[in-house]
């Protein structure tokens, strides 16, 4: 595998349902080195392209590529163990008395509510990437009593059970308080800088959530790409503006950012 090879590469893809464009000649290439932030409001077809890029929605046209690798000339169960998923439809999933390093192990095959006891060395890679994501003290704890924090880091030890190159982050922040949500934050910037680690893509909402371990930004509007670039020449008042469809204002302060509604607020035409 060359190093010139990209991680991921969208070109030109295009979801329509009946009369419904979904997804409108999405072209985005994802590097290595590179962490990515996908943002956009709802309806703007975020949930559409994961699906795609893990190989549950088939695309109208255009063609997705996994390290050089073609959706539809390569088998897609391969390449979708390249890319691992944290989300909230997993973590509905997860059987409530499952003690974590189980949840952690059967991510090496993808399985749901493991039935039997992982082998040995399953359970020592488990108990390896728990110490990782800094959740080793709970490899005993079942589901239901783990918090919202605790369980989305083990999520994280599970996608990584399958060493996947690209690990993406579907809202991991949706049901934290607000020193969760910071305390988590603060563990994706350090996961990001280790050697070694997967390429990151965080989907989110909130421009809040953007650590400075992120390079790039990659912003959707109605199932359209506005900007796919560097971090610092995406984000502006004026492409969230176009986003949001409010007037927005961005301010940025020790690498982190925020963003309010603007006094004089009015829908953008």
């Amino acid at each position: 595998m060359k190093h010139s090879t990209p991680i991921l590469e969208v070109d030109n893809l295009s979801i329509r349902r009946g009369a419904t464009m979904i997804l409108d000649a999405v072209s985005w290439r994802v590097a290595r080195g590179q962490h990515w932030v996908m943002l956009g409001a709802n309806g703007s077809g975020k949930t559409s392209l994961l699906s795609a890029l893990t190989g549950y929605l088939m695309p109208t046209s255009g063609e997705i590529s996994v390290l050089g690798e073609r959706y539809g000339a390569s088998d897609w169960r391969e390449l979708r163990k390249q890319i691992g998923l944290v989300s909230s439809s997993v973590r509905q999933m997860m059987a409530e008395d499952e003690p974590a390093l189980d949840t952690v192990a059967s991510g090496k095959h993808a399985m749901i509510d493991c039935w039997h006891t992982p082998p040995r060395a399953d359970r020592f890679q488990a108990a390896r990437l728990l110490r990782q994501v800094e959740c080793d003290y709970a490899a005993e704890r079942p589901w239901s009593v783990l918090s919202q924090g605790e369980r989305q880091r083990i999520l994280i030890a599970r996608a990584l059970m399958a060493q996947p190159r690209l690990l993406i982050l579907d809202e991991p922040c949706a049901g934290l308080d607000p020193a969760a949500r910071e305390h988590f934050l603060q563990f994706i910037q350090r996961l990001g800088r280790r050697r070694n680690a997967p390429t990151l893509v965080l989907v989110t909402h909130h421009v809040e959530e953007i650590m400075p371990v992120f390079t790039h930004v990659l912003l959707l509007k109605r199932g359209r790409v506005l900007a796919a670039e560097k971090k610092s020449a995406a984000l502006n008042n004026a492409t969230l503006s176009e986003v949001f469809d409010s007037r927005m204002k961005l301010t940025r302060s020790k690498g982190r950012y925020a963003m309010s509604v603007s006094a004089k607020a009015s829908v953008m035409v």
